[in-house]
């Protein structure tokens, strides 16, 4: 119940902020807020942009990391406790292992929809999006793995570790199970070394290309020898008979080197803060700095990211903080991911479903199966977002759901039996009758005034003219408007 002002203050005081300029005394002003609040989180809504417009930048910045969360809102599946010893798979029968294969698609699925549910209920959307973020960072797949219990385990240790220290994260996530399979650590032993993991470990996740040699992966693949996997819990263990104690060189570091000695090492060297600086200023400001000074703001991140022990908190606070973050020529500049646009629409019109498949599937047809990135490289993201193919699929999505209603009433009569052959199409048909979008309900908050909500809905004025009619039709035109597609 509203009682600080009534609704129609309440649009009327939204209409004249998002007019105002930058630069207010008493806050920042409804436009930086939706930048603000789309770019740390999936949507802007009416009610969010007007609290934030109140106040000052730094205030909305620690607010944000402030809101933070240690873990997710909702309880894990009920199968997560369930290890699977890796002998007993092997062991099973035809009709046994078959029915495992099912089990395991379900248990997959089952998982990318509790994550998608957490990131459209979570009360804290910068977590989850840094989550997202260091999923896409450290990648591993359930294509490889093959185990929504360790993928489950792993994102617990991304959401637990997001604003953490990046030292710490990386020295788990070395440890991590999931990782372990992913890149083949848990193979890695003494006289056989496996150089995958320390290969990425220096290209993707800490140096970057160019600030190591080819004898410093071989070197590092001998120190993670003996990193492996107790089968009876599918926790991390360490085999010292597997282990290579022998003299290592790696980076100029001479000496009887582990692994946690190696990842020291390249925490280190400037070039780790330099290198995940640089990917946080692509998340959250533009696809690369544009000038001298954005270059210097940059480097700046990167110094408070090595001289505070690398705290993810202080480099988004130094980042978020930056003349680049809030320059208006640096909105509507990055294009939503899949995330992006599915989270933030269901957010933003607070729509209602039973059953987070469509929505998953959608995510894997717009080119973002939330655990498995199509390679350790990860999504590129981007541009690479959108093509001609994926952009149909998104504008195909967001006609589909304004018409849920539509669809409701003519399938109402029709809803589908069960079929043994077909089971997974039931469901999503059964879920797809179940989602209720109510574009009228959102727009109670604008008090009726719609002349508000391509400033809203969109970052920068729309390409196409809103047509006239009802206020569903205006909706629908500004989700169809190719700038909905930007940030």
């Amino acid at each position: 119940m509203r009682t600080a002002l009534s609704t129609s203050a309440r649009a009327l005081a939204l209409a004249a902020c998002l007019g105002c300029g930058a630069a207010q005394a008493a806050g920042m002003g409804a436009a930086e807020a939706r930048h603000f609040l789309v770019r740390t989180g999936f949507e802007a809504s009416p009610e969010r942009i007007e609290a934030v417009a109140r106040l000052t930048r730094r205030e909305a910045v620690e607010d944000a990391l402030q809101a933070t969360r240690l873990a997710p809102r909702q309880p894990a599946p009920q199968w997560a406790g369930d290890w699977e010893r890796p002998g007993r798979i092997r062991q099973m029968g035809a009709d046994e292992r078959q029915a495992f294969r099912r089990q395991l698609i379900a248990r997959s699925l089952e998982l990318k929809g509790w994550w998608l549910d957490e990131m459209v209920g979570t009360d804290s959307p910068l977590t989850e999006r840094m989550t997202l973020f260091w999923h896409n960072h450290f990648t591993s797949s359930l294509q490889k793995v093959r185990s929504p219990v360790l993928m489950y385990r792993q994102n617990l240790t991304l959401r637990r570790d997001a604003f953490g220290s990046f030292a710490v994260l990386l020295h788990e996530i070395a440890r991590d199970p999931a990782m372990l399979v992913y890149l083949d650590t848990a193979r890695n032993r003494r006289g056989e070394p496996n150089e995958n993991f320390a290969r990425e470990l220096m290209e993707l996740f800490t140096l970057g290309e160019g600030h190591y040699r080819e004898q410093d992966v071989k070197e590092a693949a001998r120190a993670f020898t003996g990193w492996s996997i107790d089968p009876a819990t599918g926790e991390f263990v360490f085999r010292p008979r597997m282990h290579d104690d022998g003299t290592k060189t790696v980076l100029g570091h001479t000496g009887d080197l582990g692994g946690d000695e190696v990842l020291d090492i390249l925490l280190a060297r400037p070039e780790t803060a330099r290198f995940i600086a640089a990917k946080l200023w692509r998340e959250f400001v533009s696809p690369a700095p544009a000038s001298d000074a954005e270059r210097a703001e940059l480097e700046r991140v990167a110094l408070t990211f090595r001289e505070t022990g690398y705290s993810i908190k202080a480099a988004l606070r130094e980042l978020l903080m930056t003349d680049a973050f809030w320059a208006p020529a640096n909105r509507g500049v990055l294009v939503k991911s899949p995330a992006d646009l599915v989270v933030g629409t269901l957010r933003q019109f607070r729509v209602g479903y039973s059953d987070p498949l469509p929505f998953v599937l959608t995510l894997r047809q717009l080119g973002e199966d939330l655990f498995a990135p199509p390679n350790v490289r990860g999504w590129p993201g981007g541009e690479a977002w959108i093509d001609s193919k994926t952009l149909l699929a998104r504008e195909q999505f967001l006609e589909r759901l304004t018409r849920v209603d539509e669809a409701r009433m003519a399938g109402a009569a029709m809803r589908p039996a069960d079929d043994p052959e077909r089971p997974m199409a039931g469901r999503v048909m059964r879920a797809m009758l179940d989602i209720r979008f109510s574009a009228a309900d959102w727009m109670k908050s604008l008090d009726g005034r719609e002349g508000l909500m391509p400033a809203v809905l969109l970052p920068l004025p729309p390409v196409n003219p809103a047509p006239g009619g009802d206020g569903m039709a205006r909706v629908r035109a500004l989700l169809a408007d190719p700038v909905y597609q930007l940030k």
